[in-house]
């Protein structure tokens, strides 16, 4: 067989998690060793402009992409089978589970479970924003019956949509990676405080929770629970990293007036740039990650990297991730979220186990290794479907 052309439809790539997915599989992609001769991207202009640059990568800007949801659902309706087969594309690799486009054969990426989390939906009064969601349920399930193969990111999001879209064809569970530079190794690691079991004014102990704003983020239980382990007498502060709007934004401003109205231990940052969370989890002493719905936790696997001790969310499928590398809570209890983190502050012991091994348990994921299996299971869908 000589060489395959992939289509890659990335029209709905908007989140940094599905941003950094596909950055990671074209760096590390060996186009010879996979038999692809050239692979075509369809994106907006933000996202093609941080893909790497090789002779058999295509890049095809689209205006249509730069509207609303409407534009590039109508652009995938109508617009990218021509694409497709004008380029000569043999199969269509679609990184976000909602399209519209009926090309065949293709291979569909999960991402995203907000749809499909029992409770999450609920968290949404109705109007807009849960009609969004219902919607894209109804796009994701066609997507994935009418595609030749589907990627689910963890088993827990491959059992949950099976069991609300019915039994798929032709599934593999390939995880995301993580980038080198978010390992450390001991002689990087920070010296432990000296104070630890209470923290003290010049050096508090630093809590860091990295995530967008949404109401199923539970920033606000999680400033609750660090107020109410600063009653107990331990210096301890909070930052919380990443932009947002909305009810969850107006629930954490809310908290932080309830809880540090003189803004002496809770800190708000905006969005900042993948490359710069390095520095933010290189001075955190304990990470925090109350999210429950995750297909898969990519910012807890930094975390996880940079050998944080951790306290998060028993819930989705975040414990198929951290495994015994974490302490749990339930994310919307805040004496839960306290006590585990109380809990980390007052065990030197624990806190270098749960380090060592969320840092091992890291080490398992890399992009080569989710870029190999990614390409390798479009080719042998499209080999499949060839001999037919």
């Amino acid at each position: 067989m000589s060489g395959i052309v992939i289509g890659v439809d990335a029209s709905r790539n908007r989140s940094g998690g599905a941003r950094e997915h596909l950055i990671g599989i074209l760096e590390t992609l060996d186009p010879t060793a996979q038999g692809i001769t050239q692979v075509h991207v369809w994106s907006y202009q933000a996202l093609l402009a941080v893909l790497p640059n090789h002779s058999w990568l295509i890049k095809h800007a689209v205006p249509k992409l730069e509207n609303g949801l409407i534009s590039q659902l109508w652009w995938q309706a109508f617009n990218l089978s021509s694409e497709l087969k004008k380029y000569g594309c043999h199969i269509l690799f679609t990184s976000d589970a909602s399209s519209l486009c009926h090309f065949s054969p293709s291979v569909v990426l999960s991402q995203d479970l907000l749809s499909y989390e029992p409770g999450v939906m609920a968290s949404f009064a109705w109007g807009r924003a849960r009609l969004r969601l219902l919607t894209i349920r109804y796009l994701q399930n066609a997507a994935f019956r009418r595609a030749s193969g589907v990627i689910f990111l963890t088993q827990y999001a491959a059992n949950l949509i099976q069991s609300i879209c019915g039994p798929l064809r032709n599934t593999q569970v390939i995880p995301h990676g993580v980038n080198p530079r978010f390992f450390r190794d001991s002689q990087t690691i920070p010296a432990e405080k000296k104070v630890f079991n209470a923290g003290t004014k010049s050096d508090p102990i630093r809590c860091l929770y990295i995530s967008n704003a949404a109401l199923y983020k539970y920033q606000w239980v999680v400033i609750e629970a660090i107020g109410l382990l600063r009653q107990k007498g331990i210096v301890i502060e909070l930052d919380l990293v990443g932009g947002g709007f909305g009810p969850a934004q107006d629930k954490i401003m809310a908290q932080i007036a309830l809880t540090d109205p003189q803004s002496q231990f809770v800190k708000k940052h905006p969005f900042v740039p993948h490359s710069a969370l390095v520095d933010h989890l290189s001075s955190a002493d304990i990470f925090i990650f109350a999210s429950g719905c995750e297909a898969f936790g990519i910012t807890l696997l930094e975390a996880m990297a940079m050998g944080l001790p951790i306290a998060s969310s028993n819930r989705s499928s975040i414990p198929e991730t951290l495994q015994d590398g974490g302490l749990y809570f339930d994310p919307e209890n805040p004496a839960q979220i306290a006590a585990s983190v109380d809990k980390i502050i007052l065990d030197p012991a624990l806190r270098k186990q749960l380090a060592h091994r969320a840092s091992q348990l890291a080490k398992q994921y890399s992009w080569e290794h989710c870029s190999n299996e990614t390409w390798g299971f479009i080719m042998d869908t499209y080999k499949k479907i060839a001999k037919q």
